[in-house]
């Protein structure tokens, strides 16, 4: 499989106040994510999982090392990737339909084609006939749908997500969760998924890269064979393979928030 996205030694650090020395985010990751992957990067809460989203968007910048992207170094944001964020960023004022068309705006893409293309990726993500419909007139998995259709109307290569269903309901987070698959399958597109859920990273990705806790590292990366399982469950959750991958997941996650929590009480003892 050609890589499509390429990290290279990439470390962040962010400066601490009052002089003293700066905070190391991630440090020396290294991972290769294949054209057309589904990968999830899972990690305890503050191993910089977000601030490697950042990096990838081209919405920072690392302190050593580099990303590449087709081969070449992210040094800003493009239009080659689209981020959905866990809060939703739609526009009140605009419809559905327009908030999926602001992006488009910004490639120059003609009024008409504009208006197709918008309806053409609100049908995509289940909501055709909602056109018109405002943000306070929907729900919030079908603000996160709007969010996603507005992220792919460009077409971008690859799609970042950070934690997109996090604020929504067990069984709108599922749902969303079988949609975004049927849209992977269908566009094809290299996907890059935030979650602390370790369900969510088994049921969705191809491969799960667990992080260490801070400074975030790669500690495995999980390769996820649920392709027969799939269609022989009605419910793949409760399977003997996904149980077998979700147990692999927890144990190299477990481990990591021990050693998180072990660090923090060896900080507030000294």
């Amino acid at each position: 499989m050609t890589a499509k996205i390429n990290l290279r030694a990439v470390s962040k650090a962010f400066p601490a106040r009052g002089g003293r020395e700066s905070v190391l985010a991630l440090d020396g990751l290294e991972l290769d994510i294949g054209a057309g992957e589904f990968t999830v990067v899972v990690g305890p809460s503050g191993c910089g999982k977000s601030t490697l989203l950042d990096l990838l968007g081209g919405l920072d910048r690392p302190t050593s090392g580099e990303i590449l992207l087709d081969g070449a170094p992210v040094t800003g944001p493009g239009l080659d990737r689209g981020i959905v964020f866990q809060q939703y960023a739609l526009l009140p004022w605009r419809t559905a339909a327009g908030n999926v068309e602001f992006g488009l705006e910004a490639t120059g893409t003609p009024r008409r084609e504009r208006a197709a293309l918008a309806r053409e990726h609100l049908e995509l993500v289940g909501l055709g006939g909602f056109e018109d419909r405002h943000p306070h007139e929907l729900s919030g998995g079908m603000r996160q749908r709007v969010a996603i259709a507005r992220s792919l109307a460009y077409d971008p290569g690859v799609l970042l997500m950070d934690e997109p269903f996090a604020a929504l309901d067990a069984q709108t987070r599922e749902s969303l969760q079988d949609e975004l698959l049927r849209i992977w399958e269908r566009t094809g597109k290299t996907i890059v998924f935030i979650t602390h859920g370790i369900d969510e990273a088994v049921y969705l990705g191809g491969r799960v890269a667990v992080l260490t806790s801070r400074p975030g590292r790669i500690k495995d990366v999980v390769p996820v064979e649920l392709g027969e399982a799939r269609a022989a469950h009605a419910d793949l959750r409760s399977s003997p393979e996904f149980a077998l991958h979700r147990r692999q997941v927890w144990q190299l996650l477990h481990e990591e928030v021990d050693r998180a929590q072990e660090l923090e009480r060896e900080a507030v003892a000294r």
